[in-house]
């Protein structure tokens, strides 16, 4: 099946953006922009953030890599994909790898990148990497980010399914690559 291709034609006219604020964590502005149609919308906002990676990894004994963490915008701890923020001058797949190794102690494998996804194209800027990679090994000792408290877990894969079945895991943009995973497409 083909791909509808996208249609520039329906693309907003930027006429003024205004940034409201700019930090590392949150760059958010306000644009005026103009419809195909002709209308005008004075004030659409826009989130910015740097691209985010996820990776599904899994051992060579078949056990997956997951992780544990407070997540404090929802007040929860979480079990979640190794994750994060891709850096500067880095290629999806380098983040995957970093950010696998940073978190969690391992790396090697095999690595493929299974899809691309958007928090929410309507108010955020970001696209998110999913990565598949089997045979992973402990490589070396983890390195936290100074906000990051975490406990790595090695799950069976069907702890991951009863995990997915009771809704304990919250995050859409690492149940979409595990459903896509598991479901085999």
């Amino acid at each position: 099946m083909a791909l509808i291709p996208e249609d520039k034609t329906r693309r907003w006219k930027i006429l003024s953006t205004e940034y409201l604020i700019r930090r590392p964590w949150l760059t958010a502005r306000r644009d005026q922009v103009q419809l195909p149609d002709g209308r005008v919308n004075p004030e659409y906002y826009v989130v910015e953030y740097p691209d985010w990676v996820n990776v599904i990894a899994i051992t060579k004994e078949g056990k997956f890599v997951m992780e544990r963490q407070y997540r404090h915008a929802v007040a929860m701890t979480c079990f979640e994909l190794p994750c994060g923020v891709m850096e500067a001058g880095e290629t999806p797949l380098q983040a995957a790898q970093r950010e696998l190794l940073e978190e969690t102690g391992y790396g090697k494998g095999e690595w493929k990148e299974i899809m691309t996804l958007t928090p929410n194209p309507s108010s955020m800027s970001n696209f998110t990497h999913c990565f598949l990679a089997t045979g992973v090994e402990p490589v070396g000792p983890t390195h936290l980010d100074a906000t990051e408290e975490l406990e790595v877990h090695l799950l069976e894969r069907e702890e991951v399914l009863t995990l997915l079945r009771e809704n304990r895991l919250i995050q859409s943009l690492m149940i979409s690559p595990l459903l896509k995973y598991f479901s085999g497409i």
